[in-house]
């Protein structure tokens, strides 16, 4: 089966389409059409936005704590210094403040302040970062 003779769309083709913009194009080998694998790597390139879990959520509204864009740049660039190093959870230490990220999923599990732990003891985590 010669698939460049069927009405196959490529995914960006698909895209526009689904955009409301009407794609004709044929599919043939000199249109420079990216294949599936070079998609998917774009998206994982781009992916590197940290995320919050509910409970984290939860724990910086009960404790009313307000992070700017700074702050949350700052959260990123540890993350990306703790998936260098091949860390899986990582405490990161920055101001007052002190979060639990899981480094692989980029997303903040917990957060608390200076006052929050009494004894200040962190576990399951295999990896510590300040930013």
């Amino acid at each position: 089966m010669n698939i460049n003779s069927t009405n196959f769309l490529s995914i960006e083709q698909m895209q526009e389409k689904l955009a409301g913009n009407k794609v004709n194009e044929p599919i043939t080998p000199g249109n420079n059409v990216r294949s599936f694998q070079n998609y998917l790597e774009s998206i994982s390139r781009t992916g590197k936005e940290l995320k919050f879990s509910k409970h984290a959520a939860g724990r910086l509204a009960t404790r009313d704590i307000t992070l700017d864009d700074a702050q949350l740049e700052r959260l990123s660039s540890g993350m990306e210094k703790a998936n260098a190093k091949g860390i899986k959870d990582s405490l990161m230490i920055m101001d007052k403040l002190a979060f639990i990220v899981n480094v692989p999923s980029q997303t903040v599990v917990t957060a608390m302040d200076s006052m929050e732990s009494d004894e200040q003891v962190f576990t399951n985590i295999d990896g510590a970062v300040i930013v």
